[in-house]
């Protein structure tokens, strides 16, 4: 076990990645920015979010952000009707 196995994502033991949505299964890295995040003002919130959320963005990362609202909808954090709004306000239908 090497030290810099910490910064590694967190796998389960059949090779798949975990629920990423859970901060025990976040790496040492993700773990900061989120902690940073929820540290933010609403205001520098919505500001980030804006620089990041823009539609080459979005379809850059396409694959992931429908990947992740999937994970979201399997877990209970959010139902389809949820899912379907946050798919259409990202362009992604």
């Amino acid at each position: 076990m090497s030290i810099l196995d910490s910064f590694k994502k967190k796998k389960s033991a059949d090779g798949k990645n975990v629920n990423p949505l859970d901060p025990q299964n976040m790496g040492f890295m993700q773990r900061m920015a989120m902690k940073k995040l929820e540290k933010m003002s609403p205001e520098e919130r919505e500001k980030l979010m804006k620089k990041v959320m823009t539609p080459d963005n979005i379809q850059k990362n396409k694959k992931d952000i429908l990947q992740t609202i999937e994970q979201m909808q399997k877990t209970g954090q959010m139902n389809a009707h949820q899912a379907f709004e946050a798919k259409k306000r990202l362009g992604l239908l």
